[in-house]
């Protein structure tokens, strides 16, 4: 939440990813750094698209609503993103195409599902 939205090295090298056609999977606060990167056109990665990360209410449930620099469910809506998200800590995971994203670590497996799901439709 700190250094991934800040990296301009990720926010080039997703660019180029989602400019390229390949596939980019991300869990719980690593879509952080999603929200620095940029189309070909100059738009958020995340704009138009079907995301999940941690959610608001995770965060508040867990202490940290005024300890991270950011909330990632408002920042992704903020940059056009389509936020949905399950219950609180459950597994929870949204495939848009080439972009997978998963809400909380129980979403891991499902998130790495629909990533494999994601590549197979490429190759």
């Amino acid at each position: 939440m700190w250094d991934l939205p800040e990296s301009q090295a990720l926010a080039s090298l997703l660019g180029d990813a989602r400019t390229g056609g390949k596939v980019v999977a991300a869990v719980c606060h690593s879509p952080s750094g999603l929200v620095s990167a940029k189309d070909a056109e100059g738009r958020p990665i995340v704009a138009g698209r079907n995301v999940t990360g941690f959610s608001n209410s995770e965060e508040d449930a867990v202490a940290l609503t005024d300890v991270v620099p950011f909330l990632l469910e408002t920042r992704l809506t903020e940059l056009g993103g389509i936020y949905a998200s399950g219950p609180d800590f459950q597994p929870f995971a949204l495939r848009d195409g080439k972009l997978v994203t998963g809400q909380n670590p129980a979403s891991s497996d499902r998130t790495a599902e629909l990533t494999i799901d994601a590549i197979r439709a490429v190759h």
